[in-house]
């Protein structure tokens, strides 16, 4: 599972270990991603962990708050030349 391999080197509490865990799992379902090997769950998880460090702790506003910034970064990439 990619999440698990970011905690590495992270100091974050059980609790906020399950809440990351829980926003990964409901972001992957609204994303509609299956495999966990899938390059995107790393971009999922990598994303999640720096909204998480900036104060994020809702599981909710976690999962919906690293959606809308993956969806703009891909926007951005996408409309790179």
């Amino acid at each position: 599972m990619p999440l698990a391999r970011r905690f590495t080197g992270i100091n974050l509490t059980p609790d906020q270990q399950h809440i990351i865990e829980l926003a990964f799992s409901a972001a992957l379902r609204k994303l509609d991603l299956v495999d966990r090997n899938d390059p995107l769950c790393d971009l999922v998880a990598k994303r999640m962990i720096d909204v998480h460090t900036r104060g994020v702790t809702n599981v909710l506003a976690l999962s919906e708050i690293t959606i809308r910034e993956i969806g703009l970064a891909l926007n951005i990439v996408a409309l790179a030349p």
